[in-house]
């Protein structure tokens, strides 16, 4: 969940004139930023190792 700060944040750095898209897209990419802080900080991370392990599965 992203707090309003962050989204005023986010509305006051686009230019004067934007889309609803360019907005959409800076409030998704800070709500994934946020999401893997969250994660980080619950310890919900891989190795580099264990992400090297995880693609090579993927492309088999």
């Amino acid at each position: 969940m992203v707090s309003k700060i962050k989204v005023l944040e986010s509305v006051q750095a686009l230019p004067d004139h934007f889309s609803i898209d360019e907005l959409v897209e800076r409030l998704i990419i800070v709500q994934k930023i946020e999401e893997g802080q969250r994660q980080a900080k619950e310890g919900k991370v891989n190795t580099t190792q264990e992400a090297k392990d995880k693609l090579a599965k993927w492309l088999q």
